[in-house]
């Protein structure tokens, strides 16, 4: 309010503003609650028995040794776990076969890491020691190989006449990429925590999506819907690895409700590494055909993607992905895809940032460098006599999807300007004749960012503050931030007066979670059509208040104001509308709603990587890596940045050095993070960034994905720009990931090919 008592009518705009995350500063100082965080009374302590054996028939259990250890309280097998439901799994291709999750093994092992039995005791020591305890035999069965005709997703889609586009080709170009498993790696382990009171279950997970959680929890124990509340405290990043439920949840829930006690468990990292979800692992296999000018005629993929020993939730979404993102944002009128997915015995395989995105872009963009090479155009030029215009959309791609917005060619141009792609290209070709090893690579992409519905609620309470309640959940994204913002945006608040709650299945009746690249679109949509029903509520009574027709009141960070009224503060009117007497944080006006997204939609990017190789060791460096992405309306600045550059390492990661691997006898060699390379800071490149918004229609913020484009982009970027490298010396592209062995031993593979040409 003014000196007269009268609020003012000018309204801040907190739409596009680079905010600092208020999350921060209790994160830092340590006053984060994890779920290890939680220790309730008389709580107990649950660890896992696992098979050391990838596949084999299971003996008999020899259990008592641990159930008469020092404080253990009892030891299951899975004879003790009577009939059970079943997980669910998406079936987002039809006619699918899945296979739920075991929450522990019975008759047979089929993975190494596999739990036989958990063991519950008083402290956490003592389940460990208990677990040791534990004796058993497992006669060995062979490892299983994906076989044709036994997979369990399967499907093949055809746009146009794709054998008449490649009669007609002046070139067919053909490329293979064999992605390697890795571990999401999140930086808190997962963990579970559940207590039965009442008749009721309360758990608390470290999951991106507690609402799933809840339906699988009630689904597999045979409770209802309303006997189950699950909470994400802060949860220490997830990546995917965290988006479906797991056995060790549910075996921990099934003990709690037996024992009537808490239990808790927390993951090991190595039991992450041999025991969560893996992703990546796909084959893929392409030709395009091309005319003689390089204009893109047709596409033939084959995408063959890995299980594991069972089926997460969102199993299938990353083979469905690479399949209906093909051919990415380049014009083509013959396409033929065939996708495939098949178990084996290993870790489940489930999403992991990105989801089938990256094996798409990376297929493509690698088929679009090698028709630039072999037709001798410029990879850029190449690239821009095939991209979809901006006047095309909606555009409908092969699969059936539309992309719904975009400017292809303006990525393309802008990176142009940021990266001087010219005086690089001219660069790149002077130092060649010096004789460094130096390329220089593109990859544009595109990215679907999660389709359907999210539940919000805001809600004015008694004390003046607005609560938001969010479907939306968090792992580190700053969504109390952004969410936030848009909520002061929608009603003329500051900021600092809103708070956004999340993760509790108690604060809203459904909601899906954090995955796909949903959260803003979908969720924050969510919170501003809840906003709007709220500011209507508020206009109503305000009218009221301030005797005036409900058009004329005006909102802003004081209260409500009207012109020639004396305006009126935000708590004295949430006193006017709920009286003054009752709890300060108890709301007295609210709007919730479940908001359904018209369509989905597609974020785009391009991005250029420019490397060196010293042919004496192999060992790679960047010189330039920059990027120009398309995430429609952008809410903060900040928080885009942080995911772009989050997503960028892990691109990085996955291209130059993170690889699970298996022995021939199904033994993890790449069990702790002395073996399994993760990025440090020293390895991650500093990356120039740029923006184009183009604001989605299918949703009410206009937004688009951001949290995977890093993970899209980046590896095709690196490919493309070793590749260029490795081919002006005559050496082919190896695999991912490119590490120093690798390029050293194709340069020299080449030199030694060249030394025999010339002694012929």
């Amino acid at each position: 309010m003014n000196a007269r008592g009268d609020i003012g009518q000018a309204r801040p705009r907190w739409l596009g503003r680079s905010l600092a995350r208020v999350e921060d500063r209790r994160l830092v100082t340590g006053a984060g609650a994890y779920v290890d965080d939680h220790l309730p009374d008389g709580c107990l302590h649950l660890e896992f028995v696992r098979s050391p054996y990838p596949h084999g028939r299971l003996g008999p259990l020899a259990l008592e040794e641990a159930r008469a250890a020092e404080g253990v309280v009892a030891v299951f097998s899975a004879a003790d776990l009577g009939k059970l439901g079943q997980s669910a799994v998406n079936i987002v291709v039809p006619g699918m076969s899945p296979r739920p999750l075991r929450l522990l093994a019975g008759e047979a092992v089929e993975a190494a890491g596999q739990a036989v039995a958990a063991v519950v005791a008083t402290s956490r020591a003592a389940a460990r020691d208990a677990a040791a305890l534990v004796a058993f035999d497992v006669e060995p069965l062979a490892i299983t190989p994906p076989r044709q005709g036994a997979e369990r997703v399967a499907a093949d889609w055809t746009l146009g006449d794709v054998k008449d586009a490649f009669s007609r080709a002046a070139l067919v170009v053909e490329a293979t990429v064999e992605h390697a498993l890795v571990a999401p790696s999140a930086l808190e382990p997962r963990a579970a925590l559940a207590d039965w009171n009442d008749g009721a279950l309360t758990a608390w997970l470290s999951t991106q999506s507690p609402y799933r959680a809840r339906e699988d929890l009630a689904r597999v124990l045979g409770l209802s819907m309303a006997q189950v509340r699950v909470i994400a405290p802060d949860v220490g990043g997830a990546f995917g690895g965290k988006s479906s439920i797991y056995p060790e949840d549910l075996m921990v829930a099934w003990a709690a409700r037996k024992l009537a006690r808490p239990v808790k468990w927390c993951a090991t990292r190595g039991e992450d590494l041999i025991a969560a979800t893996h992703g990546r692992g796909a084959r893929t296999e392409g030709a395009l055909a091309l005319d003689a000018d390089g204009r893109l005629l047709g596409l033939k993929a084959r995408l063959a993607f890995p299980l594991g020993h069972w089926m997460p939730y969102s199993a299938a979404i990353p083979v469905r992905n690479a399949g209906r993102i093909l051919p990415g944002p380049y014009r083509l009128d013959a396409v033929a895809v065939s996708l495939k997915a098949s178990d084996g015995n290993h870790a489940g395989v489930g999403i992991y940032r990105g989801a089938g995105r990256p094996e798409a872009a990376m297929l493509m963009e690698r088929l679009m460098d090698e028709a630039a090479r072999r037709l001798s155009i410029d990879p850029l030029e190449i690239r821009r006599r095939n991209l979809i215009g901006p006047a095309d959309f909606p555009w409908s791609m092969p699969a059936g999807d539309k992309l719904d917005s975009g400017d292809y060619p303006a990525l393309l141009e802008r990176m142009t300007r940021l990266s001087d792609y010219q005086a690089l290209r001219a660069a790149c070709e002077r130092r060649r004749a010096s004789g460094q090893v130096v390329g220089l690579g593109l990859a544009l992409y595109v990215e679907p960012c999660g389709q359907g519905w999210e539940s919000a609620s805001v809600s004015l309470c008694r004390d003046g503050k607005v609560q938001v309640a969010t479907g939306a959940s968090a792992q580190g994204q700053g969504r109390q931030t952004a969410f936030s913002q848009i909520v002061a945006d929608a009603l003329d608040l500051d900021p600092a007066r809103i708070e956004v709650r999340h993760g509790d299945t108690a604060d809203l009746p459904g909601g899906i979670g954090a995955l796909a690249s949903r959260s803003t679109a979908i969720g924050g949509s969510a919170v501003l059509r809840a906003c709007e029903g709220l500011r209507a509520q508020i206009v109503d009574a305000g009218g009221e208040r301030l005797n005036c027709a409900a058009a004329d009141v005006a909102l802003s960070s004081e209260g409500l104001s009207a012109a020639g009224s004396k305006g009126v503060g935000w708590r004295d009117f949430a006193h006017h509308v709920g009286g003054e007497a009752g709890d300060p944080a108890e709301p007295v006006l609210t709007s919730q709603v479940i908001y359904h997204a018209d369509n989905e939609a597609w974020s785009s990017g391009c991005c250029l990587a420019m490397v060196v190789i010293d042919p004496e060791s192999g060992r790679l460096e960047f010189e330039k890596l920059a990027w120009v992405d398309d995430a429609g309306t952008v809410v903060n600045p900040l928080l885009v940045r942080g995911q772009l550059v989050g997503g960028m390492a892990q691109g990085v990661g996955e291209a130059m050095m993170e690889r699970i691997v298996y022995d021939e006898d199904g033994q993890l060699v790449t069990g702790s993070l002395m073996d399994y390379a993760v990025p440090r800071a020293a390895d991650v490149p500093l990356v120039d960034i740029d923006k184009l918004e183009t604001p989605s229609p299918v949703n009410a913020l206009g937004a688009k994905g951001v949290g995977e484009a890093g993970c899209i982009g980046i590896p095709a970027a690196i490919a493309n720009a070793v590749g260029d490298a490795l081919a002006a010396r005559g050496a082919a592209l190896p695999q991912m990931p490119f590490t120093s062995e690798k390029l050293w031993c194709a340069l020299h593979e080449a030199e030694t090919r060249r030394d025999r040409s010339e002694q012929k």
